[in-house]
């Protein structure tokens, strides 16, 4: 998850504990959630991106949002139940030591938010995105006081070590974490440091995200950052990558006016939450999500190549002939794929338009430019099953 780019005063944007260590490593450091992060450093964002896929890179992503629910009846099945409430994923049926994708919904079935949910034994922890976390806290506490003590952590950093090398890299530093599989998660201890470790990220590639306390963040970056293997990334390389692993970004490819069958997320909703399940519906948005898991629904998030060379960014309309004026969709998310070493995109269509190689134009400064429809993700994932 990639949060949308602040517009804020930098008199009002907050730093990361890592502030200091991204300035010393030469990072550009723009205005983004609503912190001042680094969008690259000297390498620059290609190169930051093709090392991530090789190699072994570090993101700093402690703007996003931590959260503990702990239940108040010390048993985590009636956290999970709660939580089951505000979203449509099995969350009593994961198993301690996992993490699972979920989406908030609201009532007409859009998404306010799509989040990681951990299950560390005792309690559930929850990772947001920055620009939605004051909301989202805000959210479960309305929601869920009456069951659960929710604890903002806000002394935590959050950092990801991501590429086919990071394994190598961090089992030097802990040994427990080779033997974790993709989605994994739970307490570690790295460098004498007691942390919470999931084998996950934002990339399609292997690699983990560590919630660290602040106090400990800038000595546990900088030793992983003195392995050969590891280059700082900044968030240039982080929105390319995702965007090659057909990840979506909240604000962009999803929001309040997509469903989760819109935005083909359809996979993380679990058979127990849908119709005839144990625990079908009872999430905000029942109606309209589950109508669209039976019948499918009007849209469709989909992946978009270019048949040419120019990059094809967010918001360009998509239409369905080289002479057409009246819009059909729009890109919500485009660039230049370093891996894939050519334009690549993600936008939504008519339904009936979705299959795999139908041609659209996308419309750039006045031109019509043939576009097909391609899958998803655009490279192979490389995880850890």
């Amino acid at each position: 998850m990639l949060d949308t780019p602040s517009s804020a005063k930098s008199s009002e944007l907050k730093r990361v504990p890592l502030h200091e260590l991204h300035v010393a490593c030469g990072g550009k450091i723009v205005p983004f959630a609503g912190y001042e992060m680094p969008v690259q450093y000297a390498a620059g964002v290609l190169k930051e991106h093709l090392h991530t896929r090789t190699a072994a890179g570090l993101f700093d992503v402690s703007h996003m949002g931590q959260l503990m629910l702990r239940p108040k009846s010390g048993r985590v099945e009636d956290a999970a139940r709660a939580l089951e409430s505000l979203v449509p994923q099995d969350i009593l049926g994961l198993p301690p030591g996992r993490q699972r994708y979920g989406l908030f919904t609201e009532e007409s079935g859009g998404i306010l938010d799509d989040l990681m949910v951990a299950n560390f034994g005792d309690a559930l922890f929850l990772v947001v995105n920055a620009a939605c976390k004051a909301d989202d806290e805000a959210h479960l506490r309305r929601r869920l006081s009456d069951t659960c003590d929710i604890e903002l952590l806000g002394d935590r950093a959050l950092i990801a070590l991501q590429g086919p090398k990071a394994v190598h890299v961090l089992a030097k530093f802990s040994h427990d974490v080779s033997s974790m599989r993709f989605m994994d998660a739970g307490p570690q201890t790295i460098l004498d440091t007691p942390c919470f470790v999931s084998r996950s990220g934002y990339t399609g590639e292997d690699g983990f995200e560590i919630s660290v306390p602040a106090a400990d963040a800038e000595r546990i970056a900088t030793t992983l950052l003195a392995d050969p293997d590891v280059l700082p990334i900044g968030l240039g390389a982080r929105d390319s990558l995702r965007l090659e692993a057909g990840l979506c970004l909240y604000g962009h490819d999803i929001d309040v006016t997509t469903t989760p069958v819109e935005a083909a997320l359809e996979w993380a909703i679990q058979k127990v939450r849908r119709k005839g399940g144990a625990r079908e519906g009872g999430f905000p948005g029942e109606d309209a999500i589950l109508e669209q898991l039976e019948r499918g629904a009007p849209r469709r998030r989909v992946g978009l190549k270019a048949e040419g060379r120019a990059p094809v960014r967010e918001n360009a309309p998509l239409f369905i002939d080289a002479q057409s004026s009246n819009a059909i969709g729009k890109v919500t998310s485009g660039g230049f794929g370093p891996s894939v070493n050519g334009p690549v995109a993600m936008g939504y269509v008519p339904t009936p338009l979705s299959a795999f190689g139908t041609q659209v134009f996308a419309g750039v400064r006045g031109q019509h430019l043939p576009m097909h429809v391609a899958k998803l993700p655009f490279v192979a994932p490389t995880y850890q099953r």
